[in-house]
């Protein structure tokens, strides 16, 4: 039986997924067999699949594979009545009898060593039962396709010495030169290559094909890396920065928690331009004593560049994990970092499976950022993973943030995580002036999206040399296409969402499934030929500034221009060396960057996301306002923010405003205590989706109905709500219903969903998906 047993920390629902995480068997292992009568000691692999059947099965390890079969690697084994074996994940592997049943046989091993060692199958086994995955599916995800399908190798044949190759007397028989091959190759007490031997022992390929035929050489075939896959780096490294009375106290802390070699989670809350990075690079510099590596997780692509290089300049040998990355590049990184070769891999949320042998502590910068959280199954969140992950391997977890997360500020107030301030800038530079401008005050309004302040604040910006940055979280030129005559919006056939024009192309394309049309010249309900494109996107953005500051260099970041491979690093490196003058685009350019000359960060629509239907869009909204202002003044220069908003009177405007964090936290959870949202509770939603809308909704009640049945008989305190359309009631052409449930407990919360999901399946025709602890409430 598998046993997922947590320790006390765990256990509180305002510190950890895991809270209350139910003891005892997380799967049954019964697999495939037939009833014999022998009672007799046999080794016994449990196999899962990424595919249904799930699993897990036990299967029988015959003799010659006991030495192979290992937990992490996968497996050929056969499976009812197919033909041909498939291939599952082993998750361990037992000595037990059959009591009187028999096992099929596993057919072959997939592959030569496993891919994931003890702690990260313990990972994935827990991952499976928090988020309600298959184990199967959790592996998949884990370990990267580049790494499985074995991307930018080649299978190779290493050559060892047999047995008998070892009797001195049957080597003195040999010719010269197979004599002199056999005895470098046991000499070299290490498999060695075909063309590797011969060329060392200065002969032909023949006299090693003469050793095999006569046995005294065994082949092995192996795949290994292609050699000049990726081009080398020479590093020349910089020395380590000077450290503030804070910072340095703040270092002294992290590095006694690493040499305490336990666990624990360390919230490093800094104001933006405090120096958390460089406190990390000294956290892990210590860590380089011991001979241990560092995982450092940061939440953009665009982040990734800019933190790569900083690590790049104090550390010899770092590795990057991320989604745009090629397969090659992925197996490359991942087999050097299982080698142990690699001292820090920074990445993006999958990085947190980087197969560390070494690992001494996790960083996650920005730990606050909702990109931490994985969309597709298995609907995981980084940093619960990480924290997770860094129990296992006995180590420290490190969330930097100026704008922590709600609940991870709760578990420092109860002590559950130690918080370590950093209150002041490097330098003792003074935080940003933050000016907030009333969009409904006339005086303020010019004709185009940048208001007066702004405009003046940007033209005296220019005029000194310095650089601006502004934000609108939200792509294209027009976010909506409507007739002013009959009043139709052009709209998604799949998703019943309205289409945002982009001038780029000539196109109307829907961000949620991405179905796009050429841009209707005339309404096509009416053929009205006045159509009206209306809303602010940034490509329209960026025709004004172009239009109202012709003299700047402007460049745009947003996910439609940054789809090229280094696209990133290139506008970034042109923006840090003063290239381009004014930088505008989405909350990608919002965190984390630090440009000197950056004097002016403007706001465009401060309310984006503030009045969405989801609780957390007050911390959303401070976090990104308060993020985008941090990357304002950050050299000797000063810096200036004008926000421009309808609500400036809204508390978490006011509080980013202030740069006051205290202040939105406590009346942000006052309100949260209010309704038992996180951290005060635990949610998990339930989206169920299907081609026929009556269909899918009477699904919904069916489900409902299970779910309200399994909270009765377990006597659970859990508020179920819906089922109900959600905002986006139509996606990719399915019709969706959703069910939020409300708990004070973790533990709960996933039995009775587990009970109830036991007794639905889904199907070609309705489908749905549990997000535990989710973010998106569309």
């Amino acid at each position: 039986m598998t046993e997922l047993s947590l320790p006390n920390e765990f256990m509180s629902s305002d510190s950890d997924p895991a809270a209350n995480d139910p003891q005892g068997s997380l799967f049954s292992l019964d697999g495939p067999a037939w009833e014999t009568d022998v009672h007799e000691q046999i080794t016994v692999a449990t196999v899962v699949f990424s595919e249904m059947p799930f699993g897990p099965f036990d299967y029988s390890v015959p003799s010659e594979l006991v030495d192979s079969v290992r937990p992490g690697m996968r497996l050929q084994v056969p499976l009812g009545k197919r033909r041909k074996p498939i291939t599952g994940w082993c998750t361990k592997v037992t000595a037990t009898t059959t009591g009187g049943m028999a096992l099929k046989p596993i057919d072959s091993c997939f592959d030569e060593k496993p891919l994931c060692n003890a702690n990260l199958i313990q990972l994935v086994l827990w991952m499976a039962h928090y988020y309600q995955a298959q184990p199967g599916q959790v592996f998949d995800a884990l370990i990267p396709a580049g790494v499985r399908m074995g991307a930018g190798t080649r299978a190779t044949t290493f050559f060892t010495p047999t047995q008998q190759a070892l009797d001195d007397e049957v080597v003195a028989k040999l010719p010269a030169k197979q004599q002199y091959a056999l005895q470098y190759l046991i000499a070299a007490a290490e498999p060695m290559t075909l063309r590797d031997l011969a060329d060392q022992a200065g002969c032909t390929e023949g006299p090693i094909r003469q050793l095999l035929q006569k046995e005294l050489i065994v082949g092995e075939v192996r795949r290994v890396m292609t050699p000049g896959i990726l081009p080398s780096r020479n590093n020349v490294l910089t020395d380590a920065h000077s450290l503030t009375k804070e910072q340095s106290a703040a270092l002294a802390e992290i590095c006694a928690a690493l040499d305490s070699g336990k666990h624990s989670t360390l919230l490093l809350h800094g104001v933006t331009g405090s120096g958390k990075t460089e406190v990390y690079i000294q956290a892990i510099e210590h860590l380089q004593r011991f001979g241990r590596q560092a995982i450092v997780l940061v939440p953009e692509i665009s982040l990734t560049p800019q933190t790569r290089q900083r690590f790049q300049d104090r550390f010899e040998s770092v590795a990057v994990l991320h989604s745009h990355m090629s397969p090659v590049e992925r197996n490359h990184h991942w087999q050097r970092i299982a080698e142990g070769q690699v001292q820090v891999i920074v990445g993006a949320r999958s990085a947190i499976f980087a197969p560390t042998p070494h690992l001494g502590l996790i960083v996650i910068d920005e730990e606050h950022d909702a990109s931490f959280k994985q969309d597709t199954i298995p609907r995981y969140h980084a940093r619960d993973v990480a924290r997770y992950r860094a129990h296992l391997e006995g180590i420290p977890l490190i969330l930097g943030s100026a704008t922590p997360a709600l609940e991870s500020w709760n578990a420092a107030k109860k002590g559950i995580y130690k918080r370590i301030p950093l209150h002041r800038r490097v330098g003792d530079r003074p935080m940003p002036h933050v000016q907030l401008v009333d969009l409904r005050l006339k005086e303020d309004r010019t004709g185009g999206s940048i208001s007066r302040p702004l405009m003046q604040a940007t033209r005296a910006a220019l005029a000194k040399g310095e650089q601006a940055i502004l934000l609108l979280n939200r792509r294209g030129f027009a976010t909506t296409i409507q007739c002013p005559s009959c009043g139709h919006v052009v709209a998604c056939p799949d998703c019943e969402m309205p289409l945002t024009h982009h001038r780029d192309g000539s196109k109307a394309v829907c961000h949620y499934c991405d179905y796009q049309i050429g841009t209707p010249p005339w309404c096509p309900e009416c053929r009205f030929d006045g159509i009206r494109y209306s809303g602010l996107g940034t490509q329209k953005l960026e025709m004004e500034v172009k239009a109202k500051f012709p003299e700047a260099v402007i460049a745009r970041m947003d996910s439609d221009t940054m789809r090229r491979p280094g696209s990133h690093e290139r506008v970034l490196s042109a923006f840090r060396s003063g290239e381009i003058d004014i930088l505008l685009g989405t909350q990608m350019i919002a965190k984390g960057l630090d440009f000197p000359n950056v004097t002016l960060v403007g706001v465009i629509n401060a309310d984006s996301a503030l009045h969405f239907p989801d609780f957390r869009a007050a911390e959303r909204t401070f976090q990104l306002v308060t993020q985008v202002a941090g990357r304002a003044g950050r050299g000797d220069a000063g810096g200036e923010v004008v926000v421009q908003t309808y609500t400036p009177e809204h508390p978490a405007i006011q509080a980013a405003s202030q740069h006051d964090y205290f202040q939105f936290a406590e009346e942000e959870l006052q309100q949260r205590q209010k309704f038992a949202y996180p951290p005060f509770g635990r949610i998990a939603r339930i989206i169920i989706r299907g081609s026929e809308e009556t269909l899918t909704e009477a699904f919904a009640d069916n489900l409902v109905s299970s779910l309200e049945r399994a909270r009765d008989a377990q006597q659970a305190e859990i508020r179920i709500l819906g089922p109900a359309p959600p905002p986006i009631a139509k996606l990719r052409g399915k019709y969706r219903f959703h069910i939020l449930l409300q708990c004070p407990d973790a533990g709960s919360l996933g039995n009775v969903i587990r009970a109830a999901t036991s007794e639905h399946r889904s199907g070609e025709d309705i489908q749905y998906v549990v997000d535990i602890d989710p973010l998106d409430m569309l």
